[in-house]
C-alpha cells in the first residue's frame, strides 16, 4: 500500500498508550492512525479530517464513545464512515448490544490481540 493510498484512521481513546499501541499495530498494514484524546475532540478532527474509519472507545470522561457514534450517524457528512468500537470485555454489555441495533460496524473487546484489531480493520475496509 503506497502513501497515497494510506486509509486514513481516528482513534478516538482517552488513554494515550492504548493510542500508540493501535498506532503500532496499524501502521506495520500501512495505515494512518490519529489520536484524538476524548469525545470532544474526536468529534471535531472527524469533522475536519473526514477519516476512513474510527476507532472508538465507549468509556471517555468528557464525552462517551455512544454519543460520538450518534453524532456521527446525525451528519448526513458523516454518517457512512465506519466505525469499530473498542471496549473493555466486561463493560456495558447493553451498550454493545445496542450497537449491534445500532449498525455498527464491527467491535473489539479490550484486552484485544494485535490481530484481533487488523483483522477487524481489514474486515471493514473489505465491506467498503
Amino acid at each position: 500500500m503506497d502513501e497515497t493510498n494510506a486509509k486514513n484512521i481516528l482513534c478516538v481513546e482517552d488513554e494515550p498508550e492504548m493510542v500508540d499501541l493501535i498506532r503500532l499495530i496499524l501502521a506495520r498494514r500501512g495505515y494512518n492512525v490519529q489520536g484524538a484524546s476524548g469525545g470532544v475532540e474526536g468529534i471535531r478532527l472527524i469533522r475536519e479530517t473526514h477519516p476512513d474509519l474510527v476507532l472508538l472507545d465507549l468509556m471517555m470522561p468528557d464525552m462517551d464513545g455512544w454519543e460520538v457514534y450518534q453524532q456521527m450517524k446525525a451528519d448526513p457528512v458523516l454518517r457512512d464512515i465506519p466505525v469499530i468500537v473498542v471496549t473493555a470485555k466486561a463493560q456495558n454489555i447493553d451498550k454493545v448490544l445496542g450497537l449491534h441495533i445500532a449498525k455498527v460496524d464491527d467491535y473489539i473487546a479490550k484486552p484485544f490481540s494485535p490481530q484481533e484489531l487488523m483483522d477487524s480493520v481489514d474486515q471493514v475496509f473489505k465491506k467498503k
